[in-house]
């Protein structure tokens, strides 16, 4: 096979037809591979007889990880259809845009999320939204059962999904994602975690994102390892469901580390069979605890839905290091355009020259694996200009040329005249011992510029002691006194996308308006944290009007 890419998931697929070993289990149901491609094959003639002439054949999917999203994703495998995974947590007009926006002609969903669908886009055909787990399905399909393979095969190039980005900052843009870029990138998740047969995935996941679809589904189809699902991610359920189905390998994007080491710890926590964990964003302190608690080994990668920039591992790199740049991969100030010089470190090991050393990952070679975004040139063009891939994520790099990610380009906070990521002071916070999770970003100051603002949550058990936070704050030498927060509220939950992403614009718009969350402030630099009250909010806002700066505050969400 010639071009970009030298396989196609149809020829994975295919190539597990009479293969009756483990391929996919759902609570107490289990499915051979052989059946997997069977019943993948009757969607695929199903979605066939459905197809409208002259309009792109593209499937809205919006379901948890139930067995029908993967066999699924085989019949669009086999057929050529394309997939559209809709984001369950999405509603109302933007649902309706995401329908909308994809083209999508076709939409299945089941009853958990059929009313939510219909709210959102109600002149969408009745006769094209379909419930998968009502009975006109199973007699929908059933004309279909026994289908033979299709005999016209989807080649490397063709889109098999349309995957949203999480939609974080304005409307989510549809990643095109080929054949032979999934299962490419499946295909070197299974060399790199040495996946065979033998082993056996969990997918907690959502499969309408990128991460499950790459490190967890499309890697058991090239390995044919069996795939268990979970419905939805549970930190409780985590442990208990290794156990009972045999886990070796298990993926994750976000939080799920952090939220799994929150759980009440046990002294056999070790006793289990995972042995792999991959993922991407897991903090570096929660890297290593995972590890040592459950027994097994934890690799955090480098990842976006675009794919246009990768690194390489090196052995024994440092918490927190990406590798090494896997081609022309730049880092370049976003407004010269000139490299950034290497970071410089204090005795202390602190960054000494974050403003000129941080600069934006830019793919200088090309493209890397980004295809584009469906329905959105301008978005494509911004993405790829003058022919490089620019990334949108921060980073810096040592002398020797070893790269560390340092948040994305919209989370710079600026206090004092002194810019400085959001990320690296987020991962500092990560290691005390209370905190669960910690996400920090800038809220306005009332005079110019920003202060930091963390947002934690505790793990179970434990309450905020403000003078014993603050003396581990100044006993921290990476932490520089700037970057200390002014405001530390206290959640009991973050709001997060369903692929657990913090979104932290809505706790930036919230600001100190934190109700019910109690919320914990220094009046001064290095002066005791003390309770946010009433009277602090009016007196900070008088301070906003009196330096002519209150229009900022119409800006926030004050129902807090």
């Amino acid at each position: 096979m010639s071009g970009r890419w030298n396989s196609t998931l149809d020829t994975l697929l295919r190539d597990r037809a009479e293969d009756t070993s483990p391929a996919m289990r759902c609570e107490d149901r289990r499915w051979t591979w052989a059946e997997v491609v069977a019943e993948s094959a009757q969607r695929a003639a199903f979605l066939r007889a459905r197809r409208v002439e002259g309009a792109p054949w593209h499937i809205g999917v919006m379901l948890e990880n139930v067995p029908e999203f993967p066999l699924l994703l085989g019949a669009a495998a086999l057929s050529g259809a394309v997939i559209v995974g809709l984001n369950p947590t999405r509603v109302g007009t933007e649902l309706a845009r995401d329908i909308d926006h994809t083209d999508c002609s076709l939409v299945l969903t089941d009853a958990a999320h059929l009313a939510q669908l219909r709210e959102a886009a109600p002149d969408f055909p009745a006769d094209r939204l379909l419930c998968v787990d009502d009975p006109a399905w199973a007699l929908a399909l059933a004309p279909h059962a026994g289908a033979a393979l299709p005999s016209e095969r989807p080649a490397a190039e063709d889109t098999f999904m349309l995957i949203l980005t999480s939609g974080t900052t304005g409307h989510p843009k549809a990643v095109m994602c080929s054949q032979g870029k999934i299962a490419s990138q499946g295909a070197s998740v299974v060399t790199m975690e040495r996946l065979t047969g033998d082993d056996v995935a969990y997918c907690a996941m959502p499969l309408f994102h990128s991460n499950a679809i790459i490190t967890c589904w499309a890697p058991a189809v090239s390995s044919g390892a069996e795939l268990v699902l979970r419905r939805r991610f549970s930190a409780s359920g985590f442990l208990p469901d290794v156990r009972r189905y045999g886990v070796t390998y298990a993926n994750y994007v976000g939080k799920p580390l952090s939220y799994i080491l929150a759980t009440p710890e046990c002294a056999d926590d070790a006793d289990n069979p995972l042995t792999r964990v991959f993922g991407n964003e897991g903090g570096p302190q929660d890297v290593e605890r995972f590890a040592r608690r459950f027994g097994c080994s934890v690799r955090d990668g480098f990842g976006s839905t675009e794919g246009g920039l990768s690194f390489v591992p090196v052995p024994d790199m440092p918490p927190g290091a990406l590798g090494k740049p896997n081609g022309d991969i730049r880092i370049l100030n976003q407004e010269t355009r000139e490299a950034c010089p290497p970071a410089t470190f204090d005795a202390e090991g602190r960054l000494t020259n974050f403003e000129e050393a941080v600069g934006e990952l830019v793919n200088v070679g090309g493209a890397g694996s980004f295809e584009g975004y469906y329905n959105n040139p301008t978005a494509t063009a911004q993405r790829m200009r003058e022919g490089w891939y620019w990334s949108g994520d921060l980073a810096f790099r040592t002398a020797d040329d070893l790269v560390f990610f340092a948040g994305r380009s919209g989370e710079w906070i600026r206090v004092a005249g002194e810019n400085f990521g959001s990320t690296p002071v987020a991962r500092i916070l990560s290691r005390h011992p209370d905190v669960a999770v910690a996400t920090v970003y800038g809220v306005a100051d009332e005079a110019a510029g920003d202060q930091a603002m963390a947002a934690l949550v505790l793990r179970e058990g434990a309450t905020f002691d403000p003078d014993a936070f603050a003396g581990w704050l100044a006993a921290q030498s990476d932490l520089s006194t700037s970057w200390h927060p002014r405001y530390v509220r206290i959640a009991a939950t973050l709001p997060q996308t369903s692929t657990n992403k913090i979104l932290t614009r809505v706790l930036v718009r919230q600001a100190w308006y934190t109700a019910p969350d109690p919320l914990w402030w220094r009046d001064t630099k290095t002066g005791p944290y003390r309770p946010f009250t009433e009277t602090d909010q009016k007196a900070l806002e008088a301070a906003f009007a009196d330096r002519g700066r209150a229009h900022i505050l119409a800006l926030l969400d004050r129902r807090g």
